[in-house]
């Protein structure tokens, strides 16, 4: 059974720093691209970071310079470290696992930012 369970959402004040999971279970973890999303109320979903099994990098122009993504291939996770946070990152984070033919959501962390 394929699983990825995202922690580490929570409320943070403006300019505070959130750091996001993703645990995965059931697949060939070093395999998949590895990406974060976000869906805030009325809003569609966006891509804010991706990572590939090779350890590539992308990020949301929105994100740049904020947020990291990395991945442990041996442990089977990702983290999003998020820093300078702002109101407008509030939303709720899911983590997304892709390989030709799977597509794998998590169920998703609340992320609030206060102003």
């Amino acid at each position: 059974q394929v699983q990825l369970v995202e922690s580490g959402g929570g409320l943070v004040q403006y300019g505070g720093s959130l750091r996001l999971s993703c645990a995965a279970s059931g697949i060939a973890f070093s395999r998949f691209l590895m990406r974060w999303y976000r869906q805030a109320p009325g809003k569609q979903r966006e891509l804010v970071a991706s990572i590939s099994n090779s350890g590539d990098t992308h990020y949301a122009d929105s994100v740049k310079g904020r947020f990291t993504i990395s991945r442990d291939n041996a442990k089977n996770t990702i983290t999003l470290q998020m820093n300078s946070l702002k109101p407008e990152d509030t939303a709720e984070y899911y983590c997304n696992g892709w390989a030709v033919g799977y597509n794998f959501w998590g169920q998703g962390t609340q992320v609030t930012v206060s102003s």
